[in-house]
């Protein structure tokens, strides 16, 4: 009688912990802790870049030489021009950078390096580019047009805001668009084209909402 009393006090202690849960006073995590670590990147990599203008910024003043140089070279020059002044968005961008205190190189943030691998694979095109150069040059406007603006959709993705995809479609649209409309001023239009997307940037980037640890607007 003794054991069969014992059992069944113990299966009655059984019985209520799993009717009212396991006394056990375990430690809280810290909120801080279960912060979404994607969103802590990206919040470092907006505290790092600031608000990203200094390249679109450079492409766009490029990008406008090159349509107002258009106008006044032979075509054969101008595309040289082209090449010449795309080569440039970067080293000025950098030189724009430091004035707007724009952190370009992070290499301690996962997602500043897969920018960059992305800049890479964009400008693995000029393999494409410099054979068209001896192919078929009148298509080189079109196809840098076009290519320098692929890797706005995965900026788009880091900064979690719709410009860069928005950038990268419609670039592709208005330059397809402008080479085949004006087919004697191809290099001039497809500049302008390429330029309005960069001034579209330029507005977005300026006023978007940074990401930011406790995700309050950082104008």
């Amino acid at each position: 009688m003794g054991c069969q009393s014992c059992f069944w006090i113990g299966w009655r202690h059984v019985v209520r912990a799993c009717r009212t849960g396991p006394h056990f006073d375990f430690p809280r995590k810290d909120p801080t802790l279960m912060t979404d670590p994607l969103a802590q990147l990206r919040a470092d990599f907006d505290a790092q870049a600031g608000r990203s203008l200094a390249l679109p910024v450079a492409g766009a003043i490029v990008w406008t030489v090159v349509g107002i140089a258009a106008l006044f070279v032979p075509p054969r020059t101008s595309i040289f021009v082209l090449i010449i002044g795309t080569g440039a968005i970067f080293p000025i961008g950098l030189l724009l950078a430091a004035v707007l205190r724009e952190k370009l190189f992070n290499t301690t943030n996962p997602l500043a390096k897969l920018m960059g691998m992305c800049v890479l694979m964009v400008n693995l095109l000029w393999a494409v580019h410099l054979t068209l150069l001896y192919v078929a040059p009148t298509l080189i406007p079109l196809t840098l047009g076009i290519g320098l603006g692929l890797h706005w959709i995965v900026f788009s993705w880091i900064i979690q805001h719709p410009m860069g995809t928005i950038h990268a479609i419609a670039r592709t649209i208005l330059v397809t668009a402008a080479w085949w409309l004006f087919p004697e001023h191809q290099m001039s239009a497809v500049a302008a084209a390429v330029v309005i997307t960069y001034l579209y940037s330029i507005v977005a980037l300026r006023f978007r909402t940074l990401n930011t640890m406790n995700g309050m607007a950082a104008l």
